[in-house]
Formats: C-alpha cells, structure tokens, sequence
C-alpha cells in the first residue's frame, strides 16, 4: 500500500454540487410547467458538467487519474451520464430524464468525493486502468440508454392510461419510437465496449492470483448476457418497446450492483 489515493476537494467540485441541485429544482419547476424556466434550468445543467469536468482534470493534474480505483471512476461515470444526457437535449426535450439524471449524478460524485478514499493499490496496473476506463464508459453509457428506457416506461403507462395531463406529457418530451430507437442506439455503443472491459478484466483479474468466481464478476458477466439477450432478441425476434425497456432497465441495475460492491469492498479494505 502506497497511502490515501485522493486529494482534497476542488473549487470546482462544490461549484459543480451548487450547479446539480439548483439544476434539479428547476427542472422540477420546467416539469410542473413553468417552459420559461428551461433555458436556466439548461443553463445550470453546462455549468455543472463543466464543474464537474473541471473537478476531474483537476484532480489530474494532483495525480488522481480518473481510472486510478472505483471510487474516482463514480465521478467520471457521473461526468459521462451528465454529458451524455446534455448530448441527447439538443435533438429533444428530456426534462423528466434530466430530474432523475441530475440527482443521480449529484450523488454520484459526492461519493466520489466525500467517501473513505481507501489506500492505493500497487497492483493497479496499466491494463486495470484501462479496464476500469472501458468499464466506467460503457457502463456510462448503458446508463444513458436506462434513463431514456425509464422515460419510455413512464409515457408508455401513462399514454396506456390516457392520463395525458401527467409529467410525461407536460413537457411534451421525445416520442416513445424516439426514444427506444435512441435507447438502442446507446446500447449498440455500449456493448462493444463493456464487453471489452469485461474480458480485460478477467485477464487482470487472472494475473493477479484473484477468484473469478467473486459476486462481482459475476453480476459483470450477467450484465453482459442481459444486453447480448436484448440485441439479439431484438434483431431476430423484433423486440421493442416495453419489453426492451424493461431489460435494459435489468441489465444497468446488475452493472451498477457490481460498481456499489466494488466501492463498498475499497471503503471497508
């Protein structure tokens, strides 16, 4: 062990947690049908990306890498949703995607942050910072394609119910074909990716002695099953819809099961 493997906080970092809750509230406020509110609630939604960003290079430039342990890689994970989601604004209007994906990333990068930093692994080598790089990005954007399923499910419900005076269709948000072809899209992108990481980080895992049979690897490799399930199925068997949403949905609560027992294992050692 080589000590702490964290810095203190940056300016940025409280400037970036100001921006995530002032943007939450009015987005709140933009979704109860204040439309004049939107270009602030926008505005506070860059400003905290580009805290938050400015936190991470911060934060590089003391030593942290972003892929140093799981702990950091929260803060860039919360940094890729936020970009992603701000990415995914400018072609439609995600106002109840962006009430869950502020808090969300809010949180994560307070855990990031104010979190036990654990001490420094020696064996954190080349090959787990890329993984853990990969790991981070297609979780991220696995994370993105959750957002935009659990959209889906809602107006999906409520349009069922013909309930049309309800938050999904207030803001008059991205059509539901819209927003399972952009889901799929995102999934498409974050497949390749993960499925990278993921056979990296048996190799690492390997050249470090440790068991893959461990919780978390597991939950890694049913994660991975639950999108091949969902590209497949919907390539051959035409899958759409609610039955896509809802596995997507499936798989990104097995990813971020293996990020929580990850942090939970380096805060308690």
């Amino acid at each position: 062990m080589t000590g702490p493997v964290s810095v203190a906080v940056s300016p940025a970092f409280w400037v970036a947690v100001v921006a995530y809750c002032v943007a939450s509230v009015l987005l709140l406020v933009v979704l109860a049908g204040k439309a004049n509110v939107r270009p602030i609630a926008v505005l506070f939604v860059v400003i905290a990306m580009i805290a938050h960003g400015t936190d991470i290079g911060w934060r590089g430039v003391e030593g942290v890498h972003p892929a140093g342990s799981v702990r950091e890689a929260l803060g860039f994970l919360a940094f890729i949703v936020t970009g992603g989601y701000v990415l995914a604004s400018t072609r439609y209007r995600l106002t109840l995607g962006g009430v869950v994906v502020m808090p969300v990333s809010l949180v994560l990068l307070l855990l990031a942050r104010l979190t036990p930093a654990g001490d420094r692994s020696e064996d954190l080598s080349v090959l787990g910072r890329i993984h853990i790089s990969l790991a981070t990005l297609g979780v991220g954007i696995f994370a993105l394609a959750s957002a935009l399923s659990a959209i889906y499910l809602v107006e999906d419900r409520a349009l069922r119910r013909k309930k049309f005076d309800t938050a999904a269709f207030k803001d008059r948000g991205a059509p539901l074909e819209a927003l399972d072809r952009l889901a799929h899209r995102l999934v498409w992108v974050g497949f390749p990716i993960f499925t990278v990481a993921l056979v990296l980080g048996a190799i690492w895992t390997s050249r470090l002695g440790q068991d893959l049979g461990r919780i978390e690897y597991l939950l890694a490799v049913v994660t991975w099953f639950v999108f091949a399930t969902l590209l497949v199925a919907r390539q051959i068997y035409g899958w759409r819809g609610r039955r896509a949403a809802k596995l997507t949905l499936e798989g990104f609560a097995a990813a971020l099961a293996v990020l929580v027992i990850y942090l939970v294992r380096r805060i308690v050692g």
